[in-house]
């Protein structure tokens, strides 16, 4: 041990090893036993002198944020011990050592502040019983592993651990916290991060992400918890492990089935659809879901199988056009209507549909979720759902990055569309809101509403939710999932997929008819990764050079005529409620264009959003002037985004 720490000194003194790399090696050996696994890890990285590697997973204390943590379970340089016993599937045996990466003391430690919080709330509540905790995980390396850890955790403090005995996608685990009628929830997830990242994302009892009061009181237990100690309780104090299986799936997919406006669409035009889950959990409820309403469902085999390293694509993320390559592969023989991805924890979804050619084409999110809200909104006043009497209670939810189409089609029809700040916990939290304008009675019983019984007392005394999305590929149709669905996307899409059927066109032709009338909305985003620790500091220095340092009059020649950040300015959304601070930067450009700069929540890169639109002066375009204007638009996109990716490289 005096050895190593005098190597870790020099290599301080050498510039090798930052300052706080070390403090956080030193205290991580001083909390575990002489020769430990942790010990003998750093020994070895620090004999092959991979200073980089240390600095990488020791220069942070891997942070429990809003949402939970995400971060590395497998380094870029994996040690002997780590990968231990060789294994089939490409895993090492054992997750990575460090206190900036994902392993079993991360996940104690998350787990740990969490339950102590939450048996806090429900005795604080004055509820009778133990407190429950759902806990879900999808098909990463570690995911069971650290899930079974989650549940011993929670049972050791004195909760009911409710475990999914196979993995299961993040929006079923929101529909069992409510359904279960959890304290809280914990998926074991990274979405569609790569194969090294894993993930662990907090639920509060309605079923979405924690928000304040209660993420910032769980952060500050779980900072507190590791210096206190840990009384054991008795068994008789202890929680029980309880198995969540099929019975819960089915109580879930009869839920999803209500979503489906038009049922008679899917018998009276056949829909076949190519499916896959891009080696993650969405297989589980999107087959057997599709074919029960009449849709002819091919799975893309290859894919179906869970596999940690996602070896069939180089991303598992349904937004790259190469994820979907062998499902259209499989639509083209198939002669199949169109694809279906979802990520591996299947709460994003993409698609690829034949144009007026045949030819398979991607949709963006923005586009697949323009074509359901301008469906959903069109079903449900031709149903008398929505009518001129009850529209003023119903209601759109999108992203401040989500394009502004939703808000042009929505507002058209009389019916609100409220913006939030980015992430589904956002949208979770109005949700939430909405449900406690109910009378007290419909409150007590509100989970155990049909669909029908629901939409009919939101509609009458509360707010209706017709759609939420976000342009990142996630979309909510149901009140009774409080994130975003892959598996509802999927069904609600196809049935779209087979109203354009019914009326003679592609859905590319459905989206040009909805650009006519209200105008094209051209989007694009893009991001500027920052890896490690270095990127950190990368990601930091160019956000305030933005807003401090250099901030931008102009880009691409056009004044920036209105700027508004987002961590320093009162915000209000369209309903009053105040905007949470966050770390976003939106310049208005003279002609309307816009950028929004903003460092993503899960992933160590920046992100742009690059807005244009321009609408008919009068009726409609014709389809000559939409394919001018798209042709403008987009050029004038690319050259805003080779500006700001110049720009934004000077000054890193």
């Amino acid at each position: 041990m005096t050895t190593l720490l005098q190597s870790i000194t020099s290599a301080v003194a050498a510039g090798n090893l930052s300052s706080s790399s070390a403090e956080n090696i030193r205290m991580l050996l001083k909390q575990e036993a002489p020769s430990s696994f942790s010990e003998r890890v750093v020994q070895e990285l620090v004999a092959r002198e991979e200073w980089k590697e240390l600095n990488d997973r020791f220069f942070r204390t891997l942070a429990f944020g809003t949402g939970g943590l995400r971060g590395k379970t497998m380094g870029e340089v994996i040690t002997s011990l780590e990968l231990g016993n060789k294994r089939s599937d490409g895993r090492p045996e054992f997750s990575c050592v460090g206190t900036n990466m994902i392993n079993d003391a991360t996940i104690t430690r998350a787990t740990r502040g969490l339950v102590t919080y939450v048996c806090r709330w429900h005795r604080k509540q004055q509820r009778l019983g133990r407190p429950k905790i759902c806990i879900s995980y999808d098909t990463r390396f570690f995911s069971r592993e650290f899930a079974e850890l989650t549940a011993n955790v929670v049972r050791e403090y004195g909760c009911d651990a409710l475990l999914f005995e196979a993995p299961r996608s993040t929006p079923e685990l929101s529909f069992a916290v409510r359904y279960c009628k959890a304290t809280a929830g914990v998926n074991i997830t990274a979405s569609h991060n790569p194969p090294a990242y894993n993930g662990y994302k907090v639920y509060f009892e309605d079923g979405a992400q924690v928000i304040e009061p209660h993420a910032t009181a769980i952060i500050e237990l779980v900072d507190q918890v590791e210096k206190e100690k840990h009384e054991p309780l008795t068994n008789e104090q202890q929680g029980e492990m309880l198995l969540l299986g099929t019975a819960l799936d089915e109580a879930y997919r009869e839920r999803l089935e209500s979503l489906v406006l038009q049922p008679d669409l899917f018998q009276t035009h056949e829909i076949k659809v190519v499916y896959t889950p891009l080696h993650g959990v969405g297989g589980v409820i999107i087959v057997p879901l599709l074919n029960s309403v009449g849709v002819t469902c091919l799975p893309v085999a290859a894919q179906m199988v869970p596999d940690g390293l996602f070896s069939t694509v180089r991303s598992p993320n349904p937004e790259n056009a190469e994820a979907l390559t062998l499902g259209i592969t499989l639509a083209e023989k198939e002669n199949a209507d169109l694809v279906i991805a979802t990520d591996p924890d299947d709460d994003r979804m993409g698609v690829a549909v034949r144009d007026a050619a045949g030819q398979f084409q991607l949709l963006t999110g923005n586009q697949i979720g323009v074509l359901l809200v301008w469906y959903r909104l069109e079903q449900l006043f031709a149903l008398g759902v929505l009518n001129e009497e009850n529209k003023k209670h119903a209601v759109v939810i999108k992203s401040i990055v989500t394009t502004d189409l939703q808000k042009a089609i929505t507002e058209k029809r009389g019916v609100s569309c409220v913006e939030t700040l980015t992430g589904f916990k956002y949208i979770g939290a109005k949700l939430e809101r909405y449900e406690k304008l109910l009378p007290a009675a419909i409150q007590t019983s509100y989970r155990e509403l049909s669909e029908a019984e629901s939409r009919a007392a939101r509609l009458r005394d509360a707010l209706y939710f017709v759609f939420g999305g976000e342009e990142s590929y996630g979309y909510s149709l149901g009140d009774f999932v409080r994130d975003k669905d892959g598996n509802a996307a999927a069904l609600c899409f196809s049935e779209v997929a087979a109203y354009a059927k019914s009326q003679h066109k592609t859905l590319p032709e459905l989206l040009d008819q909805i650009y006519s009338e209200y105008g094209f909305y051209c989007e694009r985003g893009e991001s500027l990764a920052f890896e490690g620790a270095q990127g950190a500091g990368q990601m930091k220095n160019l956000i305030d050079s933005y807003t401090t340092t250099a901030p931008l009059q102009s880009i691409d020649g056009k004044k920036v005529v209105q700027f508004q950040n987002f961590e320093t300015e009162t915000i209000l959304d369209s309903e009053g409620e105040v905007l949470p601070k966050e770390a976003m930067l939106i310049f208005t450009l003279e002609g309307d264009a816009r950028v929004i700069v903003r460092p993503s929540g899960t992933e160590p890169k920046i992100k742009y959003y690059l807005f244009a639109a321009k609408k008919p002066v009068a009726g409609t375009f014709s389809k000559e002037e939409l394919r001018c204007v798209k042709q403008q638009l987009q050029q004038e996109l690319e050259r805003l985004w080779e500006w700001l990716k110049k720009d934004a490289l000077d000054r890193v």
